[in-house]
């Protein structure tokens, strides 16, 4: 059983599996990212807000062979109401040692925009992790993204999220569960069957209340080829915490 990327194939726009609608704009860090197909743009994966002009995002999820905006302040793909604000992306920078294998990890890019976004109620910052924090097994953190709803999933076009509580490094990387797939610098979460992230929501955040802050502890990156919510196959996300320095380098303190 092998992993997807969890990244969304057009025309077809994907959803968390197992999941709620959130409350509009709750998670006011998340962005829609999109390509432009034609006169039009198509919502391909998430993204988080890290500073006014910067997205923290999957390097599978960017194709410098594209022309990307990304949506601030979205909740509903197919509503428009003054909270949008769509800003174009300039520059794509990819973790230096990503490679293309899901399984190596690194899967972790920067997106430059070409302005700088308002913040306000409806769109804020992401707040990051000290460096090399990793949080205990068993600690629930919720999903969010446009993501297949199943495997096979019915459309919708509203943000979702879902529970998913983490697995430690010891569990996840027995043969029993994801083995050598899954390196120290990656978080799974999940794994019960039941909820879970699938194909839409990479780049998009694991989001977790530490104290009184919402922390974004992973970036979505990958699951069962057999299925978003296999049990056993957690969602992977690349540990935020593992890359601290190289994103405060290329974005500033």
């Amino acid at each position: 059983m092998g992993m997807e990327a969890a990244e969304a194939k057009a025309p077809i726009k994907k959803r968390v599996v197992g999941g709620t609608v959130a409350t509009a704009n709750y998670f006011s860090w998340q962005v829609s990212l999109q390509y432009r197909r034609g006169s039009t743009y198509r919502h391909t994966c998430g993204g988080v807000l890290v500073k006014r002009n910067w997205v923290l995002t999957a390097a599978h999820c960017v194709d410098r062979s594209r022309v990307y905006r990304v949506v601030a302040g979205e909740h509903d793909l197919n509503a428009q109401n003054c909270r949008e604000q769509s800003v174009s992306v300039c520059r794509i920078i990819r973790h230096p040692r990503w490679t293309r294998r899901l399984s190596n990890g690194n899967d972790i890019a920067l997106l430059q925009l070409s302005s700088s976004v308002t913040l306000n109620r409806y769109v804020t910052l992401a707040t990051l992790p000290p460096a090399n924090q990793v949080l205990g097994h068993n600690y629930r953190c919720y999903i969010s993204g446009w993501g297949l709803t199943s495997t096979r999933g019915r459309l919708s076009n509203v943000l979702r999220y879902a529970s998913l509580c983490t697995v430690s490094q010891s569990i996840c990387r027995s043969s029993s569960w994801w083995g050598r797939s899954v390196n120290s610098n990656m978080v799974c979460a999940g794994g019960n069957g039941r909820q879970a992230g699938c194909q839409g929501d990479s780049g998009g955040p694991l989001n977790c209340r530490v104290g009184s802050r919402w922390v974004v502890h992973g970036v979505t990156s990958f699951v069962s080829t057999g299925g978003c919510n296999v049990a056993r196959k957690p969602t992977v996300f690349t540990r935020v915490s593992a890359y601290t320095c190289w994103i405060r380098g290329i974005i500033g303190a």
